[in-house]
């Protein structure tokens, strides 16, 4: 086991232990010190034990008793011969107090030693929890050497500790594992620790989504597929379950939401998706990398979104998805509206359901652009451009920004002429007013 192998704050650990050391107690701290280094190693808690807050009891201040007839000798100097009987009980209760004082001292350190051992042989049994779940979770196998294993072939020893589950990469035997058969369960919060009658286990929530899957295809309420899907997230959360049955619920959730305008949930599903991703647990992660650039467009968050486009992976960037939701930043950016657009009517997925969310305020920007290059428009050719599905929904639209200022207002809409000089005069302040700031709801 080489030093160079240790991690930082050991390091920083040893070197304070080892300043602290003196010539009475430097033999048998530093027997000490190696005895928790070689237990931490053999548990491999070295990376995961919090060394600041680890103490050698070797190292803890010990008082010096003092021999009976020396205190009394102490004591009896410290009054005069001279002193009257009240300054001499003055001094036998000060004295006094300070004796207690010393006890208290020694106890408390006492005390503070035993807590110390108590932390660290926490530390070490944590790390001997967290290893079975890595040992059991089949993406972090490879982490482990073959010498790693204990001598006795099993990790731990006697082979008494329960089986982990390899869907939970955090696994240790407190974990709650479900018991509850019930398919469909409404959603409440948790108001107290959950209960395993509550909680329904993997296979059960296996078959929920299967059935949620199939209410949706046959049209229910929204209201109630999301009720489900969140008390079926929550039961994964619980049971601290993360694997890629996890990362499809969080998908599906995400894509319905996205159909019906749910942006509170869907940002919940894309914040825990990026973290699952991040785990390197598989999904459609191309897919909803789109989606979160998008997102940051219509929330004009420039700074994140750079973030986000300079972490961006060679395949992510290959992908169709990914390519159309930069090629959507570039268009905004540089004011093509007429490239825009045509990507709003091409989105792939459902990249056009997190457009229509900004949409309006570009169709605004695009405006003000024509506004200031033509003097007359036909309403066709606004409709054509801003990728509006139909006459009435433009005009409507012009409308409810102040700027319906036609040429020929009497004319039938397939026939009207936008007056580009009246229609621009309002959309200035339309747009500070209407798009100044920018929504989003359930952001996490």
């Amino acid at each position: 086991m080489s030093a160079e192998s240790w991690p930082p704050p050991l390091k920083d650990w040893v070197a304070s232990c080892l300043g602290q050391m003196t010539d009475s107690n430097r033999e048998e701290a530093q027997e000490e010190l190696r005895k928790v280094i070689s237990d931490a190693y053999s548990t491999q808690s070295l990376w995961t034990t919090d060394w600041a807050g680890v103490q050698l009891k070797s190292l803890l201040p010990r008082p010096m008793p003092v021999p009976s007839n020396l205190k009394r000798k102490l004591n009896e100097s410290t009054v005069p011969a001279h002193a009257g009987k009240k300054a001499k009980k003055s001094q036998i209760t000060k004295s006094a107090t300070t004796n207690a004082l010393d006890m208290n001292d020694r106890a408390a350190l006492n005390r503070r030693a035993e807590r110390f051992r108590r932390e660290h042989e926490l530390e070490q049994q944590k790390a001997r929890g967290g290893q079975a779940a890595l040992r059991a979770n089949h993406h972090t196998a490879h982490v482990f050497a073959p010498q790693a294993e204990s001598r006795s072939g099993s990790p731990f020893g006697g082979g008494d500790e329960p089986e982990a589950d390899p869907n939970v990469p955090n696994w240790d035997q407190y974990t709650i594992v479900g018991t509850s058969q019930e398919i469909f369960k409404d959603y409440l919060r948790l108001t107290s620790d959950p209960k395993p009658e509550q909680i329904r286990p993997y296979p059960v929530l296996q078959k929920t989504l299967m059935e949620l899957k199939k209410r949706w295809r046959e049209k229910v309420s929204y209201n109630w597929i999301c009720s489900q899907f969140k008390s079926l997230r929550q039961d994964l959360t619980v049971q601290r379950i993360k694997n890629e049955f996890t990362v499809n619920v969080y998908e599906i959730h995400a894509r319905m939401a996205l159909e019906v305008g749910d942006m509170v949930e869907y940002n919940q599903c894309q914040g825990s998706l990026k973290t699952l991703y991040e785990l390197g647990i598989p999904g459609k992660v191309e897919e909803f990398t789109a989606y979160r650039i998008l997102m940051l467009l219509h929330g004009r968050n420039s700074s994140e979104l750079n973030l986000s486009v300079g972490q961006l992976t060679p395949k992510q960037k290959a992908d169709v998805a990914v390519r159309h939701a930069l090629d959507v930043q570039r268009a905004i950016s540089i004011a093509n509206y007429h490239a825009l657009f045509d990507l709003y009517l091409h989105a792939p997925n459902m990249g056009a359901y997190i457009m229509d969310h900004f949409i309006p305020r570009e169709r605004v920007r695009a405006l003000l652009i024509m506004s200031k290059a033509y003097q007359k428009l036909p309403l066709s050719f606004v409709v054509q451009e801003l990728a509006f599905e139909s006459y009435t929904e433009a005009r409507e639209f012009l409308e409810a920004h102040r700027a319906a200022c036609f040429a020929n207002p009497n004319s039938p809409d397939s026939e009207k002429h936008l007056d580009c000089k009246a229609a621009g005069a309002e959309l200035p302040q339309v747009l500070e007013e209407k798009y100044r700031k920018v929504q989003i709801k359930g952001a996490i």
